[in-house]
């Protein structure tokens, strides 16, 4: 358990690290927030989901995990999600190559001291 978030922190520190010195990485971070809002708020509105069920179901669909549990039912929800899961996919693995580079880097920055 304490190595689980002792690679938490060093995750949250690589994105300080990363957020300070990426201009790219901060674009894509705000793409990946305004794609998880404006979805987590279109099946919130139009599926009728708890705010935590619609954020849920974005973050599913964004990292291509989709457990199946919850599922559009409306055709409108359905193109909706073609669409978002074809736009998400990357604007969500951008970000999270830039993390894994950066912790990479920094470990091999500590190795070499």
């Amino acid at each position: 358990m304490l190595g689980f978030f002792l690679n938490i922190v060093k995750l949250f520190r690589a994105i300080g690290y990363v957020f300070k010195q990426d201009e790219e990485f901060r674009i894509l971070l705000f793409l990946l927030l305004t794609f998880l809002c404006s979805g987590t708020y279109f099946y919130w509105h139009v599926e009728g989901w708890s705010i935590i069920d619609a954020l849920y179901f974005s973050v599913m669909t964004m990292s291509t995990i989709g457990y199946g549990d919850l599922v559009p039912t409306t055709t409108l929800s359905k193109s909706f999600t073609i669409i978002f899961a074809l736009l998400s996919i990357g604007v969500f693995v951008a970000p999270m190559s830039k993390i894994v580079g950066i912790v990479i880097h920094l470990k091999k920055i500590r190795k070499a001291k």
